[in-house]
């Protein structure tokens, strides 16, 4: 269970691994117990609203300290639709930490009665068919309200046409509690 002020610890931690990458002197304080326990994150990086970068993992596979770093270092500077943050970007760049919970697969019988059980604004989503994979976090549903149209362009996400679907399609759904710079928290229950 993360205190409620873990944005205070995750935001600086996150900003400091990348302002180190660029050899940059930043402090973060990373000794809270809390940060050993295994978690999963994503990182997403904005400047001016627009996106810069975003990476994450669904699944916990190292403690949260490790996570957010490597994210963030991730989205920083691996993200393959932007060049690597330069070091004069980062003072306007904002960052964004989302802690996941646990996936939950999703149980349907048609893509109608997938989208039926969406929860806009609280559902992040994990498309899967045969090796296409593709996930929205809840915050996407701000600029995709409508389920069919989060659902048509998670599918695009994943390499397949908008308009697809067939036996074999795996959902699985989280949520988040976020923080973005300069400290706001949103929280998105289970």
């Amino acid at each position: 269970m993360l205190p409620i002020d873990a944005g205070a610890t995750l935001l600086p931690i996150a900003r400091a691994s990348i302002a180190g990458a660029l050899g940059l002197h930043m402090v973060a304080q990373m000794d809270a117990p809390w940060l050993q326990e295994p978690g999963a994150s994503f990182v997403t990086l904005t400047q001016n609203g627009g996106l810069r970068g975003c990476i994450g993992t669904l699944e916990v596979r190292q403690t949260l300290l490790a996570d957010v770093q490597n994210n963030a270092l991730a989205a920083a500077f691996h993200d393959p639709r932007f060049a690597p943050l330069t070091a004069q970007e980062l003072e306007a760049t904002d960052i964004e930490v989302s802690v996941l919970s646990a996936l939950l697969p999703l149980q349907f019988g048609s893509e109608a009665d997938a989208l039926s059980q969406l929860r806009p604004g609280t559902d992040g989503v994990v498309f899967t068919f045969g090796h296409h994979r593709s996930t929205f976090l809840p915050q996407v549903w701000e600029q995709l309200p409508d389920p069919k149209t989060f659902m048509a362009h998670l599918k695009r996400k994943a390499g397949l046409a908008p308009d697809f679907w067939a036996d074999g399609i795996t959902l699985q759904r989280y949520t988040v509690t976020k923080w973005t710079e300069p400290g706001n928290r949103t929280s998105h229950a289970s």
